[in-house]
Order: C-alpha cells, then sequence, then structure tokens
C-alpha cells in the first residue's frame, strides 16, 4: 500500500527556460538577418520579426503557468503487489487563465520500475483533471516517493518551467497477495478446481461426520453412503468434516540457496507467495499456523495461532524479508523448532537442495525432525536445468552444461528419494507451479488426515 505524506505540499520556485520551439524561431531570424548582406531589405524584415518574438516571448511568460497556479499531487494507492502491475494516479488542478501542457516526472525506486516516459497532458484553464503513470513493483519490501518532478510549457510553446513538488509517501510492496485471496476465495466457494487444484473442497475423508448429500459425476463408487441411499431411494454420499486446529509450522529458508532468480523473481520470492497460500487456506479451515525464517540465525519465529487475524498480521511481520547472503544454519534452526514446537504438526520447509553439502546437512535435520512432525520438503525446479537436458549439444560448452545439469539432477533426485525414505515427504516443481502444488499437498494432507 501506498500512504501519502502530509496534505499540504510544498514547492520549489520556476524559472522560465526558453524552448527549442524559441530557439528556432531565433535561429531563423538570425539567418534572415545574415542573407541581408546580400538583401538590405531583409534586415528590416528580421527586425520586425525579432520584435514581434520578444513580444510573444513576453506575452508567453505573462500567461504562462508557473508553480502556483499549477498545482499536483498523488493520490494514495490501496496495494501494491509484487509482479502485479499498479498505476500512480496524480490531480492536476490549473488554477491559470490559459491552457498549460505539464510533464510530471518520479525518482526511481529501489522495489518499482518506473517508465522512461513521464505522465503528460493537457489541463484547460481554471480545469482539474486525473493523470496517471504506470509502476510494476519488481521487489518486496519498503520504498519511499519523494518529489514530483513538474515541467509545464506555456501556451504558445515558447517557454517552458520546471519545478519540484515535495509529496512523500511510503509504499509497501507484498506478495502477490492477489493470488492468495483469490485462492482464499476459491476455497469459501468450494471451487478449487476451478483453480486446477486436484480436490474440489476441503471436506475429504476425515473422521467426523458432516452432512449427506446427492451423488456426483466426481465422487468415487466407495463414497456413496448405501443406507442413505436405500432411505432416500437415490445415490448419496456421505462428507467427513477434515480435522481442524491442527498446527501447520512454515519454515522459510532465506540463506544463499534461496537468492538466485528463477526468471523475474527470487526463488525466495515464490517460497513466501506458497507459504502465504497455505497460511490462508489454513485459517479457513481453523487451523494453528505458526512460521520461521532463518539463515546463519533464527530471524523470525511466529508462534501457531489460527484466525484470520493472525494470518494478516503474520503477512504483515515478513512481506518485507529478503533472503541473505549466508550459510543457512539447519542445526540451529531446527534445533529451534523442536524445542519451540513440542506438539505434533505439518512442518512445511521451503528450501533448496542444489549443495551436496548443505543437503546432507538438510538431510540429517529433517530426518530428526520428521521423528516428531509431518514434515513435507518443498524445492523449485530451475527451468535452466530443464533446458539443458532437453537440448541436443552442438558444441563442448553445450555438452559441458548438459553434464553439469544432470549431475545436479541425480543429486536432487537422490536427496528426495532420501527423504522419501526417512518419512518426508518432497514436492519438487517448477517454481510458477509452486503455490497450487504445495496447496494440492497441504489438501491430500488434511483430507487423507495423515497428520
Amino acid at each position: 500500500m501506498l500512504r501519502a505524506g502530509p496534505k499540504r505540499v510544498s514547492w520549489t520556485a520556476s524559472f522560465p527556460w526558453v524552448t527549442p520551439r524559441f530557439v528556432a524561431v531565433a535561429a531563423a531570424i538570425a539567418v534572415v538577418y545574415a542573407l541581408s548582406a546580400f538583401a538590405p531589405v531583409l534586415a528590416v524584415a528580421a527586425i520586425v520579426a525579432a520584435s514581434v518574438l520578444i513580444g510573444l516571448l513576453a506575452a508567453d511568460g505573462a500567461l504562462g503557468p508557473r508553480a502556483s497556479t499549477l498545482t499536483v499531487t498523488r493520490e494514495e494507492l490501496d496495494h501494491l503487489a509484487l509482479g502485479v502491475p499498479a498505476t500512480l494516479r496524480y490531480e492536476v488542478a490549473n488554477r491559470g487563465r490559459t491552457p498549460a501542457f505539464y510533464e510530471l516526472f518520479e525518482d526511481q525506486p529501489d522495489v518499482l520500475q518506473l517508465p522512461e516516459a513521464p505522465a503528460s497532458g493537457t489541463v484547460g484553464a481554471g480545469r482539474r483533471i486525473d493523470a496517471t503513470l504506470a509502476a510494476m513493483p519488481i521487489e518486496r519490501g519498503d520504498a519511499r516517493l519523494d518529489s514530483i518532478y513538474v515541467a509545464a510549457r506555456s501556451p504558445l510553446g515558447l517557454l517552458r518551467r520546471r519545478w519540484i513538488v515535495s509529496s512523500p509517501a511510503e509504499a509497501r510492496v507484498f506478495p502477490d497477495l492477489s493470488a492468495v485471496e483469490r485462492y482464499g476465495a476459491l476455497a469459501r466457494r468450494d471451487r478449487l478446481v476451478e483453480a486446477g487444484f486436484r480436490k474440489m473442497r476441503l471436506r475429504g475423508s476425515g473422521g467426523e461426520f458432516d452432512s449427506l448429500r446427492e451423488h456426483g459425476p466426481d465422487d468415487a463408487f466407495r463414497s456413496i453412503d448405501w443406507k442413505a441411499t436405500a432411505r432416500r431411494g437415490k445415490l448419496m454420499v456421505a462428507q467427513y468434516d477434515v480435522e481442524r486446529s491442527q498446527n501447520i509450522v512454515l519454515v522459510l529458508d532465506a540463506g544463499r540457496l534461496m537468492t538466485p532468480r528463477l526468471g523475474p523473481r527470487r526463488k525466495f520470492d515464490y517460497a513466501v507467495t506458497g507459504a502465504l497460500s497455505v497460511a490462508t487456506l489454513a485459517s479457513l479451515s481453523d487451523d494453528k499456523v505458526g512460521l520461521l525464517a532463518f539463515a546463519g540465525d533464527v530471524i523470525e519465529h511466529i508462534a501457531p495461532r489460527s484466525g484470520r487475524h493472525h494470518v494478516n498480521g503474520l503477512t504483515q511481520r515478513i512481506y518485507g524479508l529478503q533472503p541473505r547472503f549466508e550459510e543457512s544454519d539447519y542445526e540451529r534452526a531446527f534445533s529451534y523448532l523442536r524445542r519451540r514446537q513440542p506438539k505434533r504438526s505439518l512442518v512445511i520447509v521451503f528450501t533448496d537442495m542444489f549443495d551436496p553439502v548443505a543437503s546432507a546437512t538438510v538431510l540429517a535435520n529433517m530426518s530428526i525432525l520428521s521423528q516428531r512432525h509431518l514434515v513435507v520438503c518443498v524445492l523449485m525446479n530451475d527451468a535452466a536445468i530443464e533446458s539443458a537436458i532437453a537440448s541436443e549439444p552442438t558444441n563442448p560448452h553445450d555438452a559441458y552444461r548438459a553434464s553439469v545439469a544432470f549431475s545436479l539432477l541425480a543429486e536432487r533426485k537422490k536427496s528426495a528419494a532420501i527423504l522419501a525414505a526417512r518419512g518426508v515427504a518432497t514436492v519438487d516443481v517448477p517454481a510458477s507451479d509452486l503455490t497450487v502444488a504445495i496447496i494440492n499437498a497441504y489438501i491430500e494432507i488434511k483430507s487423507r488426515s495423515l497428520l
């Protein structure tokens, strides 16, 4: 979200500058005057033209827009999400006596990508219009928008004034919460299948009877309740509610392995979005959601609690969390989690295992963690590896690249097999499919009462 600064804005004094149009006309007059050496009558014409130009310049300066008559204010934005196009909106008011052509420029914040072309247009005398400037959030976190640089041109286009409007505002770029909210809305309407999820509803084969309904084409034959079918004379299916109020702990590895970019985003950005997706759905089924983020040390720990307010607070605390270029200490983080979370929980670990040394540490600590908790390890495929393996080498460089890709893939499969043998489930999908895959895994675990 973008929080506007004080309503009262200040501006710097505007000094008039001649425009290229004035320079072109003045140059033409100079040429005419130079030609008067061959035709003296041209000297008179040049002097008259110069006099007219000076008069027009004075009139243009008197009628043209000033900082005191052309005011610009930046409006508030409700929400900024990573990778979702946004719009900066301005109100431009002209209290002058003539129309004004304006251009608005912004400083380039670190987390926003703004176009090089300014927001521009013409506002009539005594009129007020809205101007827009496209913005693309490219990083999560905080940003500060400060001054608006205004350029206005006089009616005849001979003078141009520039000034700065101080209008501080703070921007927050969250993870792609629109997707999270969309998944939550689908879950509330029992329409997750529309978003590509395998399960139609959160209700599943839990141990608590919930209700009866008519048999549908997607229901399994074994789900038919034959007693209810005999009583009502039509096929009926019994629905069982999933277990509620269970603990879900989201573990985010914020170390160096999560810093590489997969396309426009870092691995850690995908992990944060996936974690918040699970947190949102878990809150809808009254599960308690907690979070642990770590790198060389524990960065953030939020104890499991239930409710939408808790998930909203969790989002506020981690929206700006960034990965660090340091080695993750899995042993310290997992020991911390075992001490703070003695009750059996679903622990979803977002990490990566390209590094053989780090993989060995992850495998050892997850094995210990799985003795008490149900652990799911979430990894992200790198499309570059799949591309290197799929393409046929045409030179030594391609062959070396494919060889390295095969080695990394083999190491990854070996690690996943070891985790599976030790009772740790693995979700290993392309980063773009991570959110759907991890929610599918969560619903599968809930519907089968695996926790």
